[in-house]
């Protein structure tokens, strides 16, 4: 093909260079300017001839097996045939072909019920050995959480209360989770039987577990923002202040977010806004403020003695936001 292009063939390159060269080499006598370009396509026509000579050279060289080219383009015509068929390129055929075999096996396994049985069993017991590891895991961490986290609610108003991680056993089978279910227990009172947390604690009651938990999984949780909601809710003095440092250690890992009517709690913040209704043409609007230094002098001398601001509530309100 290559030496057809460029010597043999009707429009071949060498005899065109050649005729060409021809041509000009009889018009330099009118024109010596054409000199340039005439010099430049001998040098073409001599590079093509050595190509010309080379592919020669290699041609001779090389033994055609006339059945060896039939039986690749007997393969050739068999790949892109298969292509075909199946609407694929022929490139992933390979691929195509690996997955039926993998499905095959498979069905082959599917139909021999020993095989299935052995295969189920050899399962059932992987499973179960990797549920036993971390049921244990489960229950040594249970018992320290339910520790630690008790210790804490005793600083959270909840004297005598006790919170405790429930392990419940699933049916038989187990679950993709492991063999247990994990329940938070609390009792809230000394005496009291622990019951789902969800059932048993008020709204405050549960901000302060969830408080305490998050305070001692901090450093392990992944959870970046944490909000809550009236975590001060039936607590007020010596224990906001604790709820509102307990609060500010989380601050430091993390985002938090805490709705608080004790000045306590506040006072603690980073940051702080002030949240307001009020009535426009008879519709109540929301406003929310950001407070700067004197404004949260204000709100928090106003959450200290209501709507009569003194100048021993702004004093208080000063003192406890530069303690904080």
């Amino acid at each position: 093909m290559a030496l057809d292009t460029l010597s043999e063939a009707d429009a071949a390159c060498l005899p065109l260079l050649s005729g060409a060269s021809t041509r000009l080499e009889a018009l330099l006598g009118y024109d010596a300017y054409r000199g340039e370009a005439l010099e430049l396509i001998r040098s073409g026509e001599t590079q093509v001839q050595e190509a010309v000579y080379a592919l020669r050279r290699y041609a001779d060289r090389v033994e055609l097996d006339p059945q060896r080219l039939a039986a690749v383009e007997a393969r050739m015509e068999a790949i892109h045939g298969s292509a075909r068929k199946l609407r694929l390129a022929p490139q992933e055929l390979p691929a195509h072909l690996l997955r039926l075999q993998i499905r095959l096996t498979e069905l082959e396994i599917a139909s021999n019920l020993e095989a299935l049985v052995r295969e189920e069993q050899q399962a059932r017991s992987s499973y179960f050995e990797l549920a036993a590891k971390r049921g244990a895991g489960r229950k040594k961490a249970a018992a320290k959480l339910g520790k630690e986290v008790t210790r804490a609610m005793q600083d959270l108003a909840m004297a005598g209360g006790r919170f405790e991680v429930g392990l419940k056993p699933y049916p038989p089978e187990g679950s993709v989770h492991g063999s247990e279910q994990i329940e938070f227990l609390v009792a809230a009172n000394p005496g009291m039987d622990a019951r789902a947390l969800a059932k048993v604690a008020s709204g405050g009651e549960l901000s302060r577990i969830s408080l305490a938990i998050q305070v001692i999984t901090s450093k392990a949780a992944l959870v970046p923002t944490l909000i809550f909601d009236e975590v001060d809710a039936g607590i007020g003095g010596g224990v906001a202040e604790i709820v509102g440092r307990q609060l500010k250690m989380l601050g430091r890992e993390r985002q938090v977010l805490c709705v608080t009517h004790l000045p306590q709690v506040a006072a603690q913040a980073d940051r702080q806004w002030s949240v307001s209704k009020f009535g426009v043409e008879g519709r109540v609007k929301t406003m929310v403020s950001v407070l700067d230094q004197k404004g949260r002098i204000e709100e928090v001398a106003r959450m200290l003695g209501g709507t009569e601001i003194t100048a021993t509530t702004r004093k208080h309100a000063a003192e406890m936001l530069s303690l904080r």
